[in-house]
């Protein structure tokens, strides 16, 4: 219950949704996809040092993909944004009435009648620049991305990758042979997953423990699918 007499109070709420996505973006494919390469490999060859050198080739390959991929994402964020409100000023100017009109259908929406939103739209038609980021948000349902946010996405997601990708590779840096590594890497990956999953829920608040064991069984399958198919092509090459 808030404290109507406290005019202090604030709400907290959780603003950094575009940053968490672009982590869970770059952290889960960097876990899941060198795992399952790693698994696959296992199944095929006996060297850890082979599986290592193609881990990492995957690595640096999926990191700027990804990060090039959350790059050119955000761009098209923006130059969306910037094409929608270059329309949205021409309309205020040369579609004045349905504009209007719009205005009151945004209100409707919320119970607002004509007559009490009709106040408000003689105060957004004085400025027109705040009548457009009226529009923008609440008939668009769009706000104006960060100038930093492309470079930003690119980076994050990119660093995620490569933070996640180590994990699975870790195990076959230090032991031998591959057979050996994998079972290691199973089993630090699939915590991984795991821990990841249940940030990842608690912070979108999807479910900590819902999130952690769908984060676990989509990485494990991706690896199991891997692991079979490499062990299926390497016993009977002719397939």
């Amino acid at each position: 219950m808030h404290d109507l007499a406290n005019p202090n109070h604030t709400e907290s709420h959780f603003q950094s949704s575009e940053l968490v996505r672009d982590v869970v973006i770059g952290m889960a494919d960097g876990l899941t996809v060198p795992f399952a390469l790693a698994a696959g490999l296992s199944g095929a060859v006996g060297s850890s040092h082979i599986v290592v050198l193609a881990g990492l080739a995957e690595i640096a390959a999926g990191s700027i993909a990804m990060g090039l991929g959350g790059y050119l994402a955000a761009r098209g964020d923006v130059e969306h944004y910037i094409s929608e409100r270059e329309r949205e000023e021409r309309e205020v100017i040369e579609r004045t009435q349905d504009e209007e009109e719009e205005i009151y259908e945004i209100f409707e929406e919320y119970g607002v009648t004509r007559a009490e939103s009709a106040s408000v739209l003689v105060g957004l038609k004085r400025n027109p620049t705040n009548w457009v980021n009226f529009m923008m948000r609440f008939e668009l349902g769009l706000e104006k991305p960060a100038s930093f946010r492309a470079r930003q996405s690119a980076t994050v997601i990119a660093f995620s990758y490569i933070a996640g990708g180590f994990i699975p590779l870790l195990p076959y840096m230090l032991l031998h042979p591959a057979s050996s590594a994998l079972h290691a890497s199973v089993v630090i990956t699939l915590i991984a997953l795991f821990l990841f999953g249940a940030v990842k829920g608690r912070l979108t608040g999807s479910g900590t423990w819902k999130s952690a064991i769908q984060t676990v069984c989509i990485g494990g399958l991706a690896a199991a699918a891997a692991y079979t198919l490499a062990r299926l092509l390497s016993v009977h090459p002719s397939l």
